[in-house]
């Protein structure tokens, strides 16, 4: 019992040393825990990560201008379907846990289930693009900065009038730009 009331009289009345040791045992885990979160966000915007589960979209992607160009830029899978800001980030990664959930569940585990849903993801996608202003495509292609007379006649008054106005957004027209386009047969107006 003596030996029960001494432990419980040191852990009420702890020495300065015992309480440094504790917030220094806490910095340092804070920081171990703030690294290897860090590096878990940076690992799951590889480009390795994603085909893991999105193999059939990351082979379409490596077909376009944005993996190939004459400029040498290479747009990975994080750069256009993860936010670059923080607080948006950690948003993002939440609610792809879903997919990750979905794909373990074998949702889109062959080619023929991703192409029956391809739709519905690619709608999905463009939605959320649309109520941020597609702020992943603005993160590289800066419209204020837009040289309208290098752009074909089409383009400059796409981009001269609804963008400009602020009544479209980069994914209104260029779905498709980085995958393959979805049936879109049963969708009237287009």
């Amino acid at each position: 019992m003596k030996l029960i009331l001494n432990f419980w009289r040191k852990l009420t009345t702890p020495s300065k040393a015992a309480v440094g040791t504790v917030l220094a045992m806490g910095f340092l885990g804070g920081i171990i825990f703030w690294g290897a979160f860090n590096m878990g966000m940076e690992a799951t915007n590889t480009e390795e990560f994603c085909s893991a589960c999105h193999a059939p979209i990351v082979k379409e992607l490596r077909e376009t201008i944005h993996y190939s160009n004459r400029s040498g830029v290479r747009a990975i899978c994080s750069d256009c379907h993860v936010p670059h800001n923080w607080t948006d980030k950690i948003i993002r990664k939440v609610q792809a846990s879903n997919e990750i959930v979905a794909f373990l569940m074998g949702t889109i585990s062959t080619q023929e289930k991703f192409e029956a849903r391809r739709k519905h993801l690619a709608v999905r996608e463009w939605q959320r693009m649309k109520e941020n202003d597609s702020q992943e495509c603005r993160n590289c292609h800066n419209f204020e900065y837009m040289d309208f007379s290098e752009q074909g006649p089409r383009s400059r008054k796409q981009h001269s009038t609804a963008l400009a106005s602020g009544e479209k957004t980069c994914v209104d027209c260029h779905k498709g730009i980085a995958h393959q386009l979805p049936d879109m047969s049963d969708v009237p107006g287009w």
